[in-house]
């Protein structure tokens, strides 16, 4: 492939199967590269992305982080909530959501984590002894991060799947279609008329403890929040922390599956998996984010690599391509849990500077209490990659179905 005959779509269903060959070629050939067919400008190397992600005067949120065009306007903080500010309303916002979003309430949902993993074993182990195989998506991995944010909000259990149902629509893109498709606007709406309404009957009863009433209660200096801005941050955690823990946890599964040397040395310490288990975690992270790329506006003429960024462009940082990158990873196309520390500590999976993301220790702590009860429970597993079905999204990476195969483990073992 030469410079010329590359091309760039973010749309594109063999583009999600796999894109790292299209990164690669980015990252050597054409690091600022302009799509020409979207009119989108892509930056692909890790000390572009980062420099990018750290500097919202030059490369601002406020028209979103989605490149889909009809998320890509001034009110894209109606559903991404901060996530599509800058400055002080960033600040502002991101203090009071922070009041109710606190580093002890995520802690202290690990045990209703271990609960509910356990309570989805129990299923997911039962249907592989039943019929040889089970869905880890369909029956944990898509269910249990949506039911630990849903807790968390004071979702009842009785709306759970609907929610959940609605967050798939939100991020789902359909062949052909260059945007949001109708299914999806019509859940957005949906969605924002749910928890509207979820947080009028918090407002109504100040004495629950769930994250909800928190946020109705936030206050700094006599600044609360209003029930929009409540509703945008809500959105936020049902789609952005509820979709990519799922696809954390899918993904993780499919990688670890194709090198049996490191499935053996995870699963071998049954008893306290916690390490090697955090190791698994923070290189899925690198290997094959999630989040694989973010929108934002450029604001000002920029010059990057020879290339003239005009302002007014729409720019997307890859942040799939970064953690990818040879200038900072070792062997970066190679999955490792034994890569070191220091290397991992710069994956942008999460982020970096003001836009770090918020739930991000939520994510860490669903991944590690689920993968380590897997290592507990069983002796290891098989993913029937060749059934394997991806979800196909902008912005999103991993699977709706992961067929897999599980060795449970008898009292002897």
């Amino acid at each position: 492939m030469t410079t010329l005959e590359l091309t760039f779509d973010p749309y594109d269903y063999d583009f999600h199967e796999d894109p790292y060959p299209t990164y690669a070629h980015l990252r050597a050939r054409a690091p600022v590269f302009h799509a020409q067919a979207d009119d989108l400008w892509v930056v692909s190397r890790h000390e572009d992305v980062f420099a990018v992600l750290r500097d919202d005067a030059s490369f601002s949120n406020r028209m979103g982080v989605s490149l889909d065009a009809s998320a890509w306007n001034l009110d894209a903080h109606r559903v991404m909530s901060f996530l599509a500010l800058d400055g002080h309303e960033q600040t502002r916002l991101r203090k009071l959501v922070s009041k109710g979003f606190t580093p002890r309430r995520v802690l202290e949902l690990e045990p209703e984590v271990q609960r509910m993993a356990g309570r989805y074993f129990d299923e997911l182990l039962a249907e592989n002894a039943q019929h040889g195989e089970a869905d880890w998506i369909t029956m944990l991995a898509g269910k249990l991060p949506m039911d630990v944010i849903s807790e968390m909000m004071g979702v009842p259990e009785a709306d759970r799947d609907e929610v959940r149902r609605l967050a798939d629509l939100l991020v789902h893109r359909e062949d052909g279609v260059r945007d949001v498709p109708p299914s999806g606007m019509e859940a957005a709406i949906e969605l924002y008329t749910y928890l509207g309404e979820m947080v009028a009957r918090c407002r109504g009863n100040p004495d629950r403890t769930d994250l909800t009433t928190a946020l109705t209660l936030a206050e700094i200096d006599g600044d609360r929040l209003t029930t929009s801005e409540i509703v945008a941050f809500l959105i936020l955690m049902v789609v952005a922390g509820n979709e990519t823990t799922t696809k954390l946890l899918g993904n993780a599964l499919m990688h670890l599956s194709a090198h049996p040397e490191q499935m053996t040395e995870v699963f071998a310490d049954h008893q306290d998996p916690t390490d090697l288990v955090a190791a698994w975690v923070e290189e899925t992270l690198r290997f094959d984010t999630s989040s694989q790329m973010l929108a934002r506006h450029v604001t000002t003429d920029v010059e990057m690599h020879g290339q003239r960024i005009p302002a007014g462009a729409k720019l997307l940082v890859l942040i799939g391509s970064a953690n990818r990158d040879a200038a900072v990873f070792t062997d970066p196309d190679t999955f490792s849990i034994h890569r070191d520390p220091r290397e991992l500590s710069k994956s942008l999976s999460f982020g970096t500077g003001r836009h770090f993301c918020l739930g991000a220790n939520l994510a860490r702590l669903e991944a590690r209490v689920v993968l380590a009860e897997l290592v507990r429970r069983t002796c290891g597993f098989t993913v029937h990659t060749e059934r394997a079905q991806r979800v196909h999204s902008t912005s999103v990476r991993g699977f709706a179905s992961l067929p897999t195969t599980f060795i449970e483990r008898t009292g002897d073992q």
